[in-house]
């Protein structure tokens, strides 16, 4: 079984025992929703699969009592079939929660009801939070509630989407939390090998019906949790006694206990839904059809790129002027003046430098995230948060699905490569889901390659504002050719594995909310700030130390061949080049401020993006690749992306200058 998350703690100043709720549910059913309602923090809500890869603990109180509440990733059963359901069915199995809240998405009835069946088995008290049951509404089905209440015998709170909670209701639920119905036989046979092998588990454990259910249908991860827990000799006499019922049983054991428990979702859905036999026209469909279509899906794909390219080459561009003439001119302003005013000493040179010179940590560091990538930001995350809270992502994956097959990527692959455009270092732990250690690679090394991280898009796109959307065109064009031909040749390469199929859940296309995309938004802002200003002011004084003890001129010399001679940049991309090492948002910042500066021409200006997107990953992403591929593998991944943005950019630089160099040069 996976290992215990570490639980966030806070002083609740009470006495009384904490309970614990833990929040299931299949992937995108709103379980982060519900997380934030009842602790009142945040953790990140979008509309597909793998939000959450991660569990999420935190102590609150709620009504009075305290309780602690988990926050869990996707689980379609408690059979396993991924390293993330394991993590939460070992939570479950060992840290015996006190109350399940299982997450149901109104427009997945059936699917969720299998993992229903599953949590009921257990005997845990259980609480049913339905959501967008006005979705389902407007497809003519009508779901009762209190008909399903009552055929599970738990409580079932409704909303009217995934990211809208009754949180009233829902606290006021975790008082009549109850063992919920559960009298489903499978025959003669079977339930008398359940129970042979029931008595045969260690008293002290919990839940053993459903472990007597699982050795039954052979789960491969419980066996070896058995025998850690209980040792080899022990477990070995219990797989004896399990494959004695399996071979005394007539027929196929899984498909025998999958069609009683098949029935019974039936049954249970068919009994609390209604359907109108004419159901409403719906436009989330048809749109949903069409972006992932061929041919239509390239066009709807266009005209969003372009959208956040005019956002945030306009709109981002007039709050930078604002900010800067309310706020930023009259600092600066008054720091020159301040320092004009003093002697001319060596020692006040030396604070003016600091704060406010070439690499002042005000003006290149603090400055520098607030006036001009925060603006960026604001207006990126905005248009991001929008794509995807209506769902579109899960479809962009089915859209490109065709592509990445050519270079070895299928199934479970494709989500994480895509989710790279958001956090590369949240991407890189979803590729952990995948069993072929060939498509765990590519995908790995792709996502850390030539995908910009949706900050340093952000400021990209910026960046190309300032020259126009055909350099913005070229870039990233040259971008998406470098990842293809880096992802055929590594399939290629790389000993040929056997493929998973290619399964997505697509969620409905939906209205987003504007308050949950403002809310994410704000967050996602508070997040980057209080992350991103330190390493800003810490990178930019290192610099600045570089420059007064001589070390980095010396390194600009020692980079000249490749930096002046190679790529054909100025010596200041060192610069970029270093911070990139950091993160790449004050590299990108860096960047914007030389060409604001008319430091860069053309086609210097669209070899810099290429080059520090694909150059260092950044820290927390090196971290992340080596703990999927492991150290050496992750490192030498590092290594040989560095080498390969050098050599490959400069190939960039050399073509441009030869097909599109006379003309704007």
């Amino acid at each position: 079984m996976g290992k215990k998350q570490k639980a966030k703690t806070e002083n609740s100043g009470s006495s009384s025992p904490v309970k614990k709720i833990a929040i299931v549910g299949l992937p995108n059913t709103g379980k982060s929703q519900v997380f934030n309602s009842l602790t009142g923090e945040y953790a990140l809500v979008a509309n597909y699969p793998l939000t959450t890869v991660e569990m999420k603990r935190t102590r609150c109180e709620i009504d009075g009592e305290p309780y602690e509440v988990i926050d869990t990733p996707g689980l379609h059963c408690l059979y396993i079939h991924s390293e993330e359901e394991l993590i939460v069915r070992d939570m479950i199995f060992t840290d015996v929660p006190d109350i399940i809240i299982q997450c149901i998405d109104a427009n997945q009835l059936k699917q969720s009801l299998t993992l229903t069946a599953d949590l009921l088995e257990l005997g845990i008290p259980m609480i049913i939070s339905l959501n967008a049951i006005d979705e389902t509404a407007r497809r003519g089905v009508l779901i009762d509630s209190g008909r399903l209440s009552g055929l599970l015998g738990v409580p079932v709170v409704e909303s009217r989407t995934v990211d809208s909670v009754d949180t009233r209701e829902l606290k006021e639920s975790l008082r009549s939390a109850r063992r919920g119905k559960w009298n489903l036989h499978y025959g003669q046979v079977i339930d008398k090998g359940i129970s042979d092998i029931e008595s045969e588990l260690p008293e002290q454990m919990s839940f053993k019906r459903k472990v007597a259910v699982l050795l039954l249908l052979a789960d491969p991860f419980l066996v070896d949790y058995l025998r850690e827990k209980y040792g080899r000799e022990k477990v070995g006499q219990l797989q004896k006694k399990v494959n004695k019922i399996r071979r005394g049983f007539r027929g196929n054991f899984g498909r025998a206990i999958n069609k009683k428990r098949g029935q019974w979702v039936t049954e249970t859905a068919e009994n609390s839904t209604k359907k109108q036999k004419l159901a409403p026209g719906e436009f989330s469909r048809a749109f949903g059809r069409l972006s992932r279509h061929p041919i239509f899906g390239l066009p709807i794909l266009a005209i969003f790129l372009v959208t956040t390219f005019l956002l945030v080459t306009y709109v981002a561009a007039f709050l930078e002027a604002q900010l800067s003439a309310l706020l930023l001119d009259p600092t600066v302003d008054f720091v020159e003046r301040l320092f004009t005013a003093e002697d001319e000493s060596i020692r006040s040179q030396f604070w003016h430098d600091f704060l406010i010179g070439h690499y002042g940590i005000l003006t290149l560091g603090l400055f520098n995230a607030i006036g001009t990538i925060l603006p960026i930001l604001s207006v990126f995350f905005l248009m991001f948060g929008f794509l995807e809270d209506i769902g579109y992502i899960p479809n962009l994956c089915v859209l490109t699905k065709r592509i990445f097959a050519r270079i070895g990527l299928t199934g479970k692959s494709i989500m994480p490569l895509v989710l790279g455009f958001g956090c590369k270092t949240m991407a890189t732990l979803t590729t952990r889901g995948l069993q072929s250690r060939k498509e765990k690679f590519i995908a790995v090394y792709l996502i850390a390659f030539a995908i910009p991280c949706s900050a340093q898009m952000g400021i990209d796109m910026a960046i190309f504002g300032r020259i126009g959307i055909k350099a913005f065109m070229i870039g990233y064009g040259a971008l998406v050719l470098i990842e293809l031909c880096a992802g055929f040749a590594l399939n290629k390469i790389i000993k040929e594995e056997e493929k998973s199929d290619f399964i997505q859940e697509l969620p409905a296309i939906r209205i987003p909310s504007p308050k949950a995309i403002a809310t994410k938004t704000y967050y996602r802002l508070y997040w980057f700030l209080k992350e991103a200003i330190p390493i800003f002011i810490i990178a930019v004084a290192a610099l600045f130390l570089l420059d007064k003890t001589g070390v980095l001129d010396l390194t600009k010399t020692l980079m000249s061949p490749i930096v002046e001679g190679w790529l054909r940049l100025p010596r200041d991309i060192v610069d970029v080049l270093i911070l990139a090492v950091a993160r790449h948002e004050v590299a990108a910042g860096r960047t914007l401020e030389m060409v604001d500066a008319g430091e860069l021409n053309y086609v210097q200006c669209i070899v810099t993006v290429v080059i520090t997107t694909m150059f260092v990953p950044c820290f927390a992403n090196v971290v992340a690749m080596c703990k999927q591929m492991g150290v050496k593998t992750g490192l030498a991944m590092a290594f040989a992306i560095n080498i390969s943005a050098f050599i490959l950019a400069g190939i960039l630089n050399w073509i441009l200058i030869f097909t599109i160099g006379r003309w704007v040069l």
